[in-house]
Order: structure tokens, then C-alpha cells, then sequence
């Protein structure tokens, strides 16, 4: 965009807030959908190895060591939920902002929020982008949160109907 232009600040206009999401550490794994599973598992298995060691103080693991894997297995996938939460937030926020026909926008404070309404040029731009770059990401993550999903579930089913 043109500063002369748009009235918008440039932190905050949304081709530049897609930039900076692009290059931000976190919120760049999601790009590719091998590397984001890859990622993810990491942060798994380090949750669970952390569950572990904190669900071993339990005396009633003590009986069961087969309950006390499962559940820390299970229950670590709570860590690469939150994190898949957090990036889809903030994918989404950016797709928003992209597809959007109005900017809104804050000049100095909270207080003084205004609306700028896209010239049809920039709106296009923007849209193409969120269509190619933004979107496939956000399926990306709704995947493989919809896989975390189903493990979560079978564990919750699995201690329901099994008495081991």
C-alpha cells in the first residue's frame, strides 16, 4: 500500500501483518504440512515425557502401569492442541483482515479506532493472497487438530468402556 494513500499505520495493514506472521518462528511451521506434524510430535512426545515424571508422584498409578502410560500419552495431547489453537488464531485473524472490504485501525491508542475501506485493486491483492497463502494453512491446521481430536477421543473411550 501507499503511504500517501492509505491512512492505515503499516504494523497494522493486513498484507504487512501477514508478512510478519510469515516470519515469525511459530507461526511459520504451519507452511508445510510435513513439517508442522513433524513439529508437533516433538512437542508431544516432550509433553508426555513430562506427564510422565508428573503423574508419577500418583499412588494410584502405582497398581497400573499400563493406565499410567495411556493416561500421560493421552493427556499430553494437550499441549499440541494449545499450540494449534494459538496458530489458528492467528492464521485466521490475518485471513480476516485479508478478505476483508474495511481495515480498521488505531492511529495512537485504543480509543481512536477508525475504518478504512479498501480501493478494489488492493482488495484483490489481498484477497488472492488469503485464497492461496492463508487458506491452505488453515486447513492444514484443521486437519491435523481433527486427527488430535480423534486420538483425544479414542483415549477418553478407551478409559471409559475398558477396566484394565
Amino acid at each position: 500500500m501507499k503511504e500517501s494513500k492509505c491512512p492505515v499505520p503499516r504494523e497494522q495493514q493486513p498484507t504487512n501483518e501477514f508478512i510478519e506472521l510469515s516470519k515469525s518462528i511459530i507461526f511459520s511451521w504451519p507452511k508445510t504440512k510435513k513439517s508442522l506434524i513433524i513439529v508437533l510430535i516433538k512437542i508431544w512426545l516432550g509433553a508426555f515425557v513430562l506427564f510422565l515424571v508428573i503423574s508419577s508422584g500418583s499412588t494410584y498409578f502405582k497398581t497400573s502401569t499400563l493406565k499410567y502410560i495411556l493416561l500421560s500419552l493421552f493427556s499430553s495431547l494437550s499441549i499440541p492442541t494449545l499450540l494449534l489453537i494459538r496458530l489458528y488464531l492467528g492464521w485466521n485473524h490475518v485471513f480476516k483482515r485479508l478478505n476483508s472490504e474495511k481495515v480498521e485501525y488505531e492511529e495512537s491508542g485504543w480509543y481512536d479506532g477508525q475504518v478504512w475501506i479498501k480501493p478494489l485493486v488492493l482488495k484483490e491483492k489481498e484477497s488472492l493472497i488469503a485464497s492461496i497463502e492463508v487458506k491452505p494453512i488453515l486447513k492444514n491446521l484443521i486437519q491435523i487438530f481433527s486427527i488430535i481430536l480423534a486420538l483425544a477421543l479414542s483415549g477418553i473411550l478407551l478409559f471409559q468402556y475398558n477396566n484394565f
